[in-house]
C-alpha cells in the first residue's frame, strides 16, 4: 500500500493586488492580468515580502470558473529569492461570485477557491523548496488574496 499524502501549513501568503486588466475575450474565455504588487509571507519555516513583479493571469469561462495562473516572487527576510507558481480554481454561486466582483468580503467557506504551488530557488538555505509540492487555500478581497499554503508530505 503507497502512503497516503498528508498536509503540513507552511505558510500564509497576503497578496497586494493592482486593478485588474480586462484583455476581452480570449479562445476559452475572458482573460484578465491582475498584476501582484506585494505582500507578505509569513509561516514557521519561511517569512519574507512579496515583490512588485508578478500578476495572476486568469481566464474566467462562461460558467464562472475563474481559472488562477500565477508567478510571483518572494525575498525572504534573510535574503533569498524564491519563485511561487501558484494554480489553481476559483468558483462559486453566481450570487457570491457578484459580490467578490464588486469587492465585497466574502466569507471563504461560501467559494472554493484552491490552488497548487510549486517554490524555486537557487539559495542553499532554501533549496528544500525545490523539492516540495504545496496545496493552497485562498479567499479574494478587494484589492487582496489571502492564501494558506500547505506542504504536501
Amino acid at each position: 500500500m503507497l502512503p497516503t499524502p498528508t498536509l503540513r501549513h507552511f505558510c500564509d501568503i497576503d497578496v497586494d493586488l493592482g486593478p485588474v486588466r480586462e484583455m476581452g475575450q480570449g479562445r476559452a474565455g475572458r482573460r484578465r492580468i491582475i498584476p501582484i504588487v506585494g505582500g507578505r509571507v509569513s509561516g514557521s519555516g519561511i517569512s519574507g515580502r512579496l515583490l512588485n513583479l508578478g500578476a495572476d493571469w486568469q481566464t474566467v469561462f462562461a460558467g464562472g470558473l475563474a481559472e488562477l495562473d500565477t508567478r510571483y516572487a518572494m525575498e525572504t527576510d534573510d535574503g533569498a529569492l524564491i519563485e511561487i507558481v501558484n494554480y489553481g480554481y476559483r468558483h462559486g454561486p453566481p450570487d457570491v461570485l457578484d459580490r467578490i466582483a464588486a469587492g465585497e468580503d466574502v466569507p471563504p467557506e461560501r467559494y472554493y477557491m484552491r490552488t497548487h504551488a510549486r517554490l524555486e530557488t537557487g539559495d542553499a538555505a532554501y533549496a528544500w523548496v525545490n523539492r516540495m509540492l504545496f496545496a493552497g487555500a485562498g479567499a479574494r478581497r478587494k484589492a487582496s488574496v489571502h492564501i494558506s499554503l500547505f506542504a504536501i508530505e
